[in-house]
């Protein structure tokens, strides 16, 4: 974990598959995890048997659960926690080295206690600092399986939003950059609800005509909720909109879906 170059926070399967594509790069990876019991077990099988098993650590990938060192010599720092623990986390992060480094995030929805986006409850516990949200279609098995994949990394710091983007990019995985952070945080909350939706009627077989009206009416609505919250409409027909709308409702990978 020494001179780790990036943090990933959250060891559930989507911040490991993360940390496997930043490993994968040849970056230092610490991968931090609240629960020192699943950290020892990570440690030592070098596999996240419970979250994302079949899946060996690259060597660059040092899982901790020392918060602290964790994120002390991180060039980015990225939460890969529930929405529910965004903001405990947060509130726990290193105020001074945060802020000159930004802080980013792949994590998905809404604060569950206050209702507003992430970066709201992110500027509140860490004012005057740069955010960026990491979204898009991305399933954590597919990224971990190393299988073509491409994202959105939205910041209103363009300097922040790539240098995050350049320690994700490969081969075969592409991040493209934004700068429409509200858009992105809103795309990737709202879809959950309309993949609820479709795996509702699919499961009473409604067909593939309710499933295509389900996700075009669905996506005017984002959009009109994404505009009146300050997001641009562009932002809405790509990656981090329809893209991920489209993966979250047609495929059984997505637990929203199978709800």
């Amino acid at each position: 974990m020494a001179n780790a170059t990036v943090a990933v926070l959250g060891c559930g399967s989507w911040g490991t598959a993360l940390a496997l594509r930043l490993g994968r790069n040849g970056h230092r990876v610490a991968l931090w995890g609240h629960d020192p019991d699943e950290v020892r077990d990570l440690r030592r099988d070098r596999e996240n048997r419970h979250f994302l098993p079949g899946f060996s650590l690259c060597d660059t990938v040092e899982p901790t659960d020392d918060l602290a060192a964790a994120v002390e010599s991180a060039e980015v720092c990225l939460v890969v926690v529930p929405s529910h623990a965004f903001a405990s986390l947060v509130a726990r992060l290193p105020i001074d080295h945060v802020r000159r480094i930004g802080l980013s995030w792949a994590t998905k929805g809404l604060d569950p206690q206050s209702g507003t986006l992430l970066h709201q409850v992110a500027a509140a516990a860490l004012p005057d600092t740069a955010f960026a949200v990491v979204s898009g279609p991305s399933f954590a098995g597919e990224v971990a399986r190393d299988l073509p994949t491409a994202v959105t990394v939205a910041s209103e710091d363009a300097a922040l939003a790539a240098r995050v983007a350049a320690k994700l990019h490969g081969d075969r995985f592409r991040a493209y950059t934004s700068t429409d952070l509200v858009g992105v945080e809103i795309s990737g909350a709202a879809k959950n609800v309309l993949a609820i939706a479709t795996g509702i009627a699919d499961g009473l077989g409604f067909g593939a005509n309710t499933r295509a009206a389900l996700i075009t009416r669905g996506l005017s609505e984002l959009m009109r909720l994404g505009a009146a919250l300050g997001g641009e409409r562009e932002t809405f027909m790509g990656l981090a909109g329809v893209g991920d709308l489209v993966l979250t409702c047609t495929d059984n990978q997505s637990r929203n879906r199978r709800m």
